[in-house]
């Protein structure tokens, strides 16, 4: 059975504002690399317009980018993606494929699939799928910086119970940004 992987850029105090820090090249091939062993990535909408064109447009024009981009933007492009919307009509990527459905049938369906895990990331839809029980491991890339404003992870979340996590592993980059992956016990 796949598993669904949760990974997330945050400060410090937990804004989750894609603004608030960009990563560095080392942190970018981290996850280029995590990116390639992801048998598909999961999207809301606002995560998945975040992310196409801008990556995709890279791999076409990848002059003026850094290797890191240049490798990142690769890796995201090659993915295969779902993209949970009841608004969007279509979806611009050769690799996406749009669902309309209950979230939450299709990612037990898709976990239950051979292959590689499911990876997702943004805010709104994953914090739906922590709140249903669904994701099973957690990458948390917490930034050096504390933020003054923005959204927060899980605002607005109520979960049943308080959930517990065991870290599998920790992981310091030179800017100092830390990654922390648990696993839900």
């Amino acid at each position: 059975m796949r598993k669904l992987v949760y990974a997330i850029n945050l400060s410090i105090n937990g804004s989750v504002d894609h603004t608030s820090d960009t990563p560095d090249d080392e942190l970018l091939l981290y996850f280029a690399d995590l990116t390639r062993n992801a048998g598909l990535l999961v999207y809301g909408r606002v995560t998945y317009q975040m992310m196409v064109p801008y990556w995709s447009d890279i791999v076409k024009n990848p002059s003026g980018e850094s290797k890191a981009d240049i490798e990142f933007a690769r890796a995201f492009d090659a993915a295969q993606k779902a993209v949970f919307s009841q608004t969007l009509t279509s979806v611009g990527d050769k690799n996406s494929v749009l669902y309309r459905t209950k979230v939450e049938d299709e990612i037990q369906k898709m976990k239950k699939e051979p292959g590689k895990d499911i990876w997702t990331g943004g805010v709104a839809l994953p914090s739906h799928l922590i709140k249903l029980g669904l994701v099973d491991e957690y990458y948390f890339i917490v930034h050096p910086v504390i933020v003054g404003e923005g959204r927060k992870l899980m605002d607005g979340i109520t979960l049943p119970a308080n959930l517990k996590l065991r870290l599998l592993d920790s992981k310091a980059f030179k800017s100092g940004c830390v990654v922390l992956h648990y696993q839900k016990q």
